[in-house]
């Protein structure tokens, strides 16, 4: 398919400060972040952080408690989803059983009473695009889970509106599926240029399809940037234990032995980044060790702090040894001790004191 498919793609969406609340339940909690036009935003958080109220928010689906929701520059906060131009893909997918593929995908349009030709047209184009040519006689039951995912696509993107919103909808699928339809739908909207919204607890698929992710903790915005950004400088500890894989270390002060005086400042360095270093500022017990082909992770611990180390598997270990870990400057992050928040300015004095 040549060209936009879509008459008016990509709205920017802009929430200030959005709160929900029932009761004394606070769900979203002033909640303030801008979606540019044409972008990919994920959601992401663990389970009951907020992402999908805040999806459901957007869509009109849930009120608003507070705060003002605009799309396109226009203030929808009170307007039915019905009104918001915007389509949604489900977690479920909500096909009709008793309805083929290609009536499944043009249902909304017939609701809209589009004239017989255009709705032919757009299918073809759709079905085209997502590769259910083969399949629009089928009925939803005789399809595999990655082809109804395509079915929930294709009746989302046929009404050709300008923002689309995704709640978990890869969930239900295997590995191997999921990371299929990740590099799909990255690269349909990156084609369609739509505004996509995306709910996920998978910092994983946020990470590999988002221009940016929104983290949730609690109800509460924890950061919101770029996933480059988000794992080089996570802006607390809880973005640097949600983000990478495995999750960043955290350690007391303590647990160097050259910072004798530092303040009690939690300090970060991804497994990744540690590595073997006589004399470095690490010595740690190796408790077990994990074979992952080309690496080892092996688990430690110092100062009664746990922590892992990815380590080449050229470079063997033994449970129960010590080892003397070290790691570049670069690499170290501090955060706060009593806010929590991540403190550049204090990496080089305390960098310094660990590398002399």
């Amino acid at each position: 398919m040549t060209g936009n498919m879509l008459s008016n793609a990509g709205k920017p969406i802009v929430l200030e400060s959005v709160s929900r609340s029932w009761g004394e339940t606070i769900a979203v909690d002033d909640l303030s972040i801008a979606m540019p036009e044409g972008s990919f935003t994920a959601l992401l958080g663990p389970s009951g952080c907020g992402k999908s109220t805040t999806l459901r928010m957007i869509a009109g689906l849930e009120i608003v408690s507070s705060g003002r929701i605009q799309i396109g520059g226009k203030d929808v906060t009170d307007m039915p989803s019905s009104k918001r131009d915007l389509s949604m893909v489900f977690q479920s997918y909500a096909l009709f059983p008793h309805l083929s593929v290609a009536e499944n995908i043009i249902f909304g349009l017939k609701v809209r009473r589009v004239a017989r030709a255009e709705r032919d047209e757009r299918l073809r184009k759709v079905a085209d695009l997502l590769g259910l040519s083969q399949l629009l006689e089928r009925k939803p039951g005789q399809l595999s889970g990655g082809q109804q995912q395509r079915v929930a696509l294709g009746r989302a993107i046929i009404g050709e509106k300008p923002i689309c919103l995704m709640d978990e909808p890869l969930s239900n699928l295997d590995a191997k599926l999921r990371h299929e339809m990740r590099v799909e739908i990255r690269a349909l909207q990156q084609q369609l240029g739509f505004t996509m919204v995306y709910v996920t607890h998978d910092q994983v698929e946020a990470i590999t399809m988002a221009d940016q992710v929104v983290l949730l903790n609690q109800g509460q915005l924890v950061q919101a940037a770029d996933p480059r950004t988000l794992y080089d400088q996570p802006a607390t500890p809880f973005a640097a234990r949600f983000i990478g894989t495995p999750p960043m270390n955290l350690f007391p002060a303590a647990a160097f032995h050259k910072l004798t005086n530092a303040p009690e400042h939690k300090l970060g360095v991804r497994p990744e980044a540690m590595r073997r270093q006589s004399g470095g500022p690490l010595e740690a017990t190796i408790r077990t060790v994990e074979y992952l082909g080309a690496d080892i992770l092996a688990d430690c611990i110092v100062a009664d702090t746990s922590f892992q180390v990815r380590l080449k598997t050229a470079d063997p270990v033994e449970p129960g040894h010590s080892i003397e870990l070290g790691f570049e400057p670069d690499a170290l992050h501090i955060f706060d001790a009593q806010s929590g928040q991540r403190r550049d300015d204090l990496v080089f004095e305390i960098g310094a004191q660990l590398h002399s």
